[in-house]
This record gives C-alpha cells, structure tokens and sequence, in this order.
C-alpha cells in the first residue's frame, strides 16, 4: 500500500464512522424543551461534538487497522474482487505491485 492510498482509506473510515457516531445519544431542541429563536426543533440542544470525534477517531482507527491487515496480509487480493473478470493480467500485476 502506498502513503496515499493508507491516508484516503483512513479518511474514508473516519468519516464514514462519523455519519454513523454522529446521531447517536442525540438530543433534540424540541426533546429538550429549549427551542431557541430561529432554529428548527430538530436541531441538537447539545452537540458534544469533541467527544463524538474522539470516538469517531478511536472506530475509525480500529477498522482502518482492520481493512489494512487483510490487505496487506493477502487474505483478500485483487483476483477475488474481480467477480466480472474485466481485468487484464496487466491490471492485476500494477494492484500486486502497490
């Protein structure tokens, strides 16, 4: 794997976690019974947003870590991806080399 591509497949697990970590424990302005002028009712009454992105961060790492470990461990290759069979053994080889 190259820097570049470790780099977008951890931020594709970051943010992927955070649009998952993000609506959870969630209270709304209108559960809380404090709508403020000019918000809708939905809007968070309390985000706590650095606590959600430190989690969001500790997920993120964990399956990161995961998805590189069967990379680079070779338990799932570019062969086993290929399900329509449309790459060359060219294509293979470059994907073999990264």
């Amino acid at each position: 794997m190259t820097i570049t591509s470790i780099i977008v497949l951890y931020a594709v697990a970051w943010f992927m976690s955070l649009f998952v970590i993000l609506p959870l424990r969630l209270t709304t302005q209108h559960e809380a019974g404090e709508i403020i002028p000019g918000t809708p009712p939905s809007a968070p009454s309390d985000l706590r947003l650095g606590r959600k992105m430190r989690l969001t961060t500790i997920v993120a790492t964990l399956i990161w870590a995961a998805i590189c470990a069967v990379i680079l461990s070779g338990v799932l290759t570019v062969e086993d991806i290929d399900v329509f069979h449309r790459l060359t053994a060219e294509d293979i080889a470059f994907f073999n080399r990264m």
